[in-house]
């Protein structure tokens, strides 16, 4: 039911990906797709998606998550999941959940922290990874094999077991597929991916037939050529959490990058190798994101009965539960060059400028009541 603006005839094309040439096919065949289905094809396709054949985080990869740049990371929100705990009433069934746990490194690094802090806590949790891609699961299992506990992988959420939850998720709302709309002047039509007369893929308009968004997604009035982004499937997953949350019981962390207040823009992006990529070149070879509107999810947590914190800069949260302090005591017993590497690592997860992850990241957190420690107590992101 969607027309573009202009369609393409099947011929020939140029050497391509094995997924790019899938896509060319689809659009031969059904005409352009939405931005939502070709960014879901570029990360989950079963064959060729970027997260199911490949390691993508660190060095030898596209990208580094903050686990991975310091374990100074994974031990603050080891604090919080202390707290949240015991914030709960210290039940001793509680499971802990990490959505999206990439290698593995930052639930090691909490369980490390759980084992110091909170010992009565690590003896009677069991530990959950919701996790799709098989590569990943791999590693996680080996990454985490040395804690000697059970730990249970599962492909989705509502595999889950029953019964009250920490839950850490980390950059996993970016990696779920967005709409674009952009405003023409007189209404909203959505972006595209078609293929240029050569058969390259390339960004057209759809008609205006359907697919409006909803006027309360609109920030304010647009202008002409503004986009606006949304997000089904980060809406459906946040409901799905606020649910089990408010049925079960617990806490929620969530850290990502994007905005704490609903804007136009566009925000789509690829990396490859550490550097932006076209999002329309090698699709299945790069990382598809786009900045999270935490208002948006903010909202729907709200609208569940949990308690929401105020969204606020990953900086911020960190030092507030101690990350200077801890810094200190690691650096302690180290040389010249470890301290400067710490330092370096805390620059990189709290500092506010370029290449730093401080202002760019927010937190959020929701419990089934208040937890008397940051993000809760701290004040919001502008």
């Amino acid at each position: 039911n969607r027309q573009a603006a202009r369609l393409r005839k099947p011929g020939k094309v140029p050497a391509m990906t094995p997924l790019a040439q899938k896509i060319v096919n689809l659009i031969q065949q059904a005409g352009p797709l939405r931005v939502s289905d070709y960014f879901a094809l570029c990360l989950a396709d079963p064959d060729h998606g970027y997260y199911q054949n490949r390691e993508p985080f660190g060095q030898a990869g596209d990208f580094i998550t903050a686990p991975e740049i310091s374990q100074l990371f994974g031990e603050m929100i080891g604090i919080f999941l202390v707290q949240a705990w015991q914030a709960q009433g210290s039940p001793d069934n509680v499971r802990i959940v990490e959505i999206g746990p990439g290698r593995g490194t930052l639930m090691a690094d909490m369980l490390r922290t759980l084992r110091r802090a909170a010992p009565a806590c690590l003896a009677s949790a069991s530990i959950h990874l919701v996790e799709t891609s098989e590569t990943l699961a791999a590693i996680q299992a080996e990454t985490l094999s040395r804690f000697d506990l059970p730990v249970r992988r599962h492909r989705r959420i509502a595999e889950l077991p029953p019964g009250p939850a920490v839950i850490v998720a980390n950059e996993l709302f970016d990696a779920l597929a967005i709409r674009q709309f952009v405003f023409d002047g007189e209404a909203f039509r959505e972006r595209c991916v078609g293929l240029s007369e050569a058969g390259k893929l390339e960004f057209v308009l759809c008609e205006r037939t359907g697919g409006q968004p909803p006027a309360g997604a609109l920030p304010h009035p647009p202008a002409a050529g503004a986009v606006l982004e949304a997000s089904p499937e980060r809406a459906a997953l946040a409901a799905s959490l606020a649910d089990l949350l408010a049925t079960e019981g617990g806490a929620g962390l969530f850290i990502d990058y994007g905005h704490a207040a609903s804007a136009f823009g566009d925000t789509l992006q690829a990396m490859r190798a550490h550097a932006y990529a076209d999002p329309l070149d090698r699709p299945g070879e790069a990382d598809l994101t786009s900045h999270v509107d935490f208002a948006a999810l903010s909202e729907i947590f709200s609208r569940r009965g949990l308690a929401v914190s105020p969204i606020v800069e990953q900086g911020d949260f960190l030092l507030s539960l101690g990350l200077l302090q801890r810094a200190g005591r690691l650096g302690a017993a180290l040389d010249e060059k470890g301290r400067a590497d710490i330092e370096r690592a805390v620059a990189r997860l709290a500092g506010r400028g370029a290449g730093e992850m401080g202002a760019l990241f927010k937190v959020l957190a929701v419990a089934t009541m208040p937890i008397p420690l940051p993000p809760f107590s701290a004040a919001a992101s502008d």
